[in-house]
């Protein structure tokens, strides 16, 4: 343990530097061209970094500039699943997001991508070069694979998976410690219904469907100033932190339309997890579903919207789609799409994650122990993997907001870790 935390101090200032030369490639989705599916920015993101595997003496790939991997030794017994590319960098951002600051008082390293998914990137690589350079023997190998699309629908890693077979366990450090080994499953309804008329002469939710809308903006008829309706936002899967200003207004405003009245009452404000949808399902490992009216517009005779459900592990796809369209169509609303993905758990018991509980406890000296969440990561459709990091409990890297980062002995802990977990599952 002393002499993989101890070359790992000593390269902090080169990590530092390789985190610095990835936040500054703004590796955002762009537009698909010949050999760039997913733009030019996160393939160069993909290319440098593979480059920086084959200055440690790694063999790499890169599989169509979708995803590439870099291994050391052979026979790889264990995936080490990261993304290099980011979301946009957005506004509020004291400094500039895609130039790595580093300030000693905080010990912060901010920039986009910082935790989410360079950071951890950047620790995987060095766990690596760690074992490799302190001459640590695996009977496995190991394998870093970097994405480029996580941000997007992981089309990257799907692709890759058409191209090469995963090795037998995999994790990725693109959420929080412990281990998440339970994910709810998830499902998005867009809906819409034509207007006779009523109060608005328009509604207008500048809000993606997986996020709690924090403000509303409308227009009654007759009108010409726009009024607000606000509320607090927060992630569709955690909704009970935020205040939903879509059911605010309905609520203000449910006498107004019948078919305001019909949302107002399948969706009440306040209610978070669709029990009024006739839904409210809940079990032991991952708890209660949410239920979010995320989405919401009317202009001239038409009103949509668009829902956002994460459910727990008993139920199914099916289930929740049948029970939640068919109330919609009952109120009067024609489903527009209706699509999800099933939960996924992986058993506690199971070898990888019991090895990387015993990692994380070597390290920390904390307890570990499994959590399930109602996000998805961006091992959610592989069997058998879970995630792991880059997150510690109480700690937030403000990812996809501003101000992003990491805080530098985080960055090293992540990388002490991922090395233990490594020579944990491979040695």
């Amino acid at each position: 343990m002393n002499t993989i935390k101890e070359y790992l101090h000593s390269k902090s200032g080169e990590m530092t530097e390789l985190l610095r030369e990835l936040v500054a490639i703004p590796s955002v989705q762009g537009e698909a061209e010949d050999g760039f599916p997913f733009g030019r920015e996160p393939a160069r993101a993909l290319e440098f970094m593979l480059g920086k595997c084959r200055e440690a003496g790694l063999v790499t790939e890169n599989v169509d500039n979708y995803a590439g991997s870099a291994d050391h030794g052979n026979d790889p017994e264990l995936a080490i699943l990261c993304h290099l590319d980011v979301v946009p960098a957005g506004t509020g951002w004291e400094t500039d997001p895609f130039r790595l600051e580093y300030d000693p008082a905080t010990d912060k390293l901010t920039g986009r991508g910082a935790i989410d998914d360079k950071g951890p990137a950047v620790a995987a690589l060095y766990a690596v070069k760690a074992i490799k350079e302190c001459g640590i023997p695996l009977k496995k190998g190991v394998r870093l694979i970097f994405g480029t699309n996580e941000e997007n629908g992981s089309a990257d890693i799907a692709y890759y998976r058409t191209k090469r077979e995963l090795p037998p366990m995999i994790f990725t450090p693109d959420g929080e410690y412990p281990v998440i080994n339970a994910e709810k499953g998830m499902l998005r309804v867009y809906f819409s219904a034509p207007l006779t008329g009523g109060i608005f002469r328009n509604i207008a939710v500048d809000n993606a469907i997986n996020a709690v809308p924090g403000a509303v903006r409308y227009t009654l008829t007759g009108e010409q100033n726009e009024r607000c309706c606000t509320g607090t936002a927060a992630h569709a899967s955690t909704p009970e932190k935020g205040e939903n200003a879509v059911t605010k207004l309905l609520s203000e405003y449910r006498d107004a339309d019948p078919l305001l009245a019909e949302l107002a009452r399948l969706f009440p404000h306040g209610e978070t997890d669709g029990k009024s949808c006739g839904l409210g399902f809940s079990d032991e490992i991952s708890g209660k579903m949410t239920c979010v009216l995320s989405v919401l517009s009317s202009s001239g005779d038409s009103i949509s919207g668009g829902i956002d459900i994460r459910f727990p592990l008993d139920q199914t796809v099916f289930n929740i789609s049948s029970i939640i369209c068919g109330k919609l169509r009952e109120a009067g609303f024609t489903i527009d799409s209706c699509e999800g993905v099933e939960p996924h758990i992986t058993p506690e018991s199971s070898p990888l994650v019991q090895s990387l509980l015993t990692a994380y406890e070597r390290v920390t000296g904390d307890k570990g122990r499994c959590i399930a969440i109602g996000g998805g990561t961006y091992v959610h459709d592989i069997p058998g993997g879970v995630a792991f990091g880059a997150e510690f409990p109480g700690s937030d890297g403000l990812m996809h907001s501003p101000g992003e980062f990491i805080t530098l002995n985080d960055l090293l802990r992540n990388a002490e870790i991922i090395a233990h977990a490594i020579t944990e599952i491979c040695r």
